[in-house]
């Protein structure tokens, strides 16, 4: 069996954000890195289900995939040291991509592997667009679940998923091949251990470009620019409840 799971290198959420001074995009250079949240959450499962069919002597394979510049190899190199087998990065800018092309450039590399699954994080931290996954899947043709928190695999034949949806929980069962998005509440990802770090030094990192998967960069979504939010207003002491009522009434509107 081969599982195909996202290793995204995004923003790190905890750093001051700084625009370029033409406000035409962010200053990629004053960021810090690393991977997304959810991508974690997705290398984790996939190993979690390595060693859940391990058992049933199945052998899994599970293959780290990244679509950014080099310096994505960090994030792969990261999911290889948490376990994954190998890794692939398309290196590409991060200005040269949408949703819909990291969907097209992650079915070419589907299409070439072969795998049983594609595990991916519900969303980027970064953009929060949530549409690579439901385009992968709809682009293969293949079943999906997204927002999974739990999954109970059958063997190498499918998996049962439990996703969380608005006022309650579905199950969904899925028949290999098959596309998962994965929630915040499925594991916890573990932290790389010292030998795996020193053991995804020597496990191979494939890497390539767009133009190796036949995928024109024809973007669907243009970024016309960007702003920062305006800064919030001082507060002010009041002297009494009451003047803190009028206030309340008369100037915020809020009673």
């Amino acid at each position: 069996m081969k599982i195909l799971v996202t290793a995204k290198r995004v923003t790190d959420p905890d750093t001051r954000i700084v625009l370029k001074k033409d406000l035409s995009g962010v200053d990629w250079d004053a960021m810090e890195y690393k991977m997304n949240p959810f991508c974690e959450i997705a290398v984790e499962g996939a190993l979690q289900i390595k060693e859940a069919l391990d058992d049933d002597d199945i052998e899994v394979e599970i293959v780290a995939v990244a679509i950014g510049d080099e310096e994505a190899t960090k994030e792969v190199r990261t999911a290889m040291a948490m376990g994954a087998d190998r890794g692939i990065l398309v290196e590409c800018a991060e200005e040269d991509l949408d949703s819909d092309a990291v969907a097209r450039m992650l079915v070419k590399i589907a299409e070439e592997e072969e795998p049983d699954l594609i595990l991916l994080g519900k969303q980027a931290v970064d953009g929060d667009n949530n549409q690579v996954g439901q385009l992968v899947a709809e682009y293969l043709g293949w079943p999906q679940a997204t927002f999974a928190y739990k999954i109970d695999m059958d063997g190498e034949a499918g998996a049962t998923v439990l996703r969380e949806v608005d006022g309650g929980v579905e199950t969904i069962k899925l028949s290999f091949p098959a596309v998962i998005t994965t929630d915040l509440r499925l594991n916890e990802p573990r932290y790389p251990s010292l030998p795996g770090i020193m053991k995804a030094k020597r496990k191979p990192l494939k890497t390539m470009e767009p133009d190796d998967l036949d995928v024109e960069l024809d973007l669907k979504v243009e970024t016309v620019g960007f702003m920062m939010p305006p800064s919030r207003k001082a507060g002010v002491m009041v002297e009494s409840v009451d003047a803190l009522i009028d206030k309340l009434k008369n100037e915020a509107k809020v009673l």
